[in-house]
């Protein structure tokens, strides 16, 4: 691992933040503004292209109170003062319809510390330090985003072509239309400050512009069109990908068939193209009866032992295992995507069902997304703090 990435992970701890301003965006979605107060700029420390995640008791469908988290990406860069995410709605979405609907200034929230690797491999190497940027080297870079997906990437951009005045920018946007697309004055500011060196690629899929190119939804051929002739993808020294789990995939499938080596590919996706599938909350309950077949799973967290049974025929994960007995486990999106409840196996061994977190050598390393992990063998130990 880089020693980027290695600062970029650390233990996720929850903090009530005071929102100072709630800007709107389209009309539907909003930018909100969180007040970092000076004892805990430290907590709040971050590097472009990561995330927070937002804890927030809402009424559900029956009225009762549930505990709700989601995860947003920062869009500004680090400030030690504020932190700023966009919310879009989402249809059916609890948390982003009430954030569009009636969070005001003044409201306070849950805001986890910054986490997350959807940042630069080889362009920073400390939390919040733009100064390590390689101010020297004439790299390029590309970012494919759709919809709120521009959102860490705005922060990325600002960032890199900020401090090194010999990289190139490409952004590639889609969105529905013009009226969608989200911090559309910042990119065009962006623009005017760095002409030269950032290209911004507007394509919407409802409406038609001069360039049948930028038209339409992105499929297949417009992006082989876009990677071999816009963009030329075999001079790109890093990829930044972030969106909905098709686009993100059609991305990388298409960089993979051009022999681009994935070590150059970052990649984020808000969703995992399984709308099905529960997110866990608290932990389902699940009932131990003593003479039960079940796995022994022990655990450390905040160096302190925890121990919980969890029986075979549950088909339980680890994470909510884990939950029934410390409430206070990190995760955030219980799918698989963010990589918040991330832990080590330390003993035993499990079977991961999903993985869009982690790095290739952080598996190998022994490291699993506990949201997605189940036991394989009888005893089982992770560690949370490694």
């Amino acid at each position: 691992m880089t020693e980027q990435t290695t600062s970029a992970r650390r233990r996720a701890a929850f903090h009530r933040l005071t929102v100072s301003q709630v800007r709107r965006l389209t009309k539907d979605s909003i930018e909100v503004t969180f007040a970092i107060p000076e004892e805990l700029s430290d907590e709040y420390d971050y590097v472009a292209g990561q995330y927070v995640a937002l804890r927030k008791e809402l009424p559900n469908a029956e009225g009762r109170l549930q505990e709700v988290r989601r995860s947003y990406s920062i869009c500004a860069a680090p400030t030690g003062s504020e932190i700023k995410v966009a919310i879009k709605r989402d249809l059916g979405g609890i948390f982003s319809t009430w954030a569009n609907e009636e969070l005001t200034a003044g409201d306070e929230i849950d805001v986890m510390s910054p986490a997350g690797a959807f940042i630069s491999k080889h362009k920073l190497t400390g939390m919040n330090d733009p100064s390590s940027v390689d101010t020297e080297t004439q790299d390029q870079f590309v970012a494919v985003a759709a919809g709120s997906g521009i959102t860490p990437v705005l922060a990325i951009a600002r960032t890199i072509l900020e401090a090194n005045d010999h990289t190139r920018f490409d952004v590639i946007y889609a969105n529905k239309a013009a009226m969608d697309v989200m911090f559309l004055e910042e990119l065009a500011d962006l623009k005017d400050r760095y002409p030269s060196r950032l290209a911004l690629h507007h394509v919407l899929s409802r409406e038609q512009r001069i360039s049948p190119l930028l038209s339409g939804r992105i499929d297949a051929e417009k992006l082989t069109t876009l990677l071999n002739t816009v963009v030329q993808a075999p001079n790109v020294d890093e990829w930044f990908l972030c969106g909905p789990f098709e686009l993100v995939q059609l991305v990388r499938d298409q960089l993979s068939a051009l022999d681009v080596p994935a070590e150059k590919v970052r990649f984020e996706l808000f969703t995992t193209g399984e709308p099905n599938r529960p997110e866990g909350q608290i932990g389902r309950p699940v009932v131990v009866a003593e003479d039960e077949e079940a796995f022994e799973i022990s655990f450390n967290l905040d160096g302190l032992k925890g121990e919980v049974r969890s029986p075979v025929a549950a088909n339980e994960t680890v994470l909510n295992a884990a939950l029934r007995v410390r409430p206070d486990v990190p995760f955030a999106c219980a799918g698989g995507v963010c990589g918040t409840c991330r832990a080590k196996v330390t003993s035993g061994s499990v079977t991961m069902a999903e993985n869009y977190a982690l790095e290739p050598e952080e598996v190998e390393q022994g490291y699993v997304l506990t949201c997605q992990s189940h036991p394989t063998t009888e005893k089982l130990s992770v560690d949370f703090d490694a």
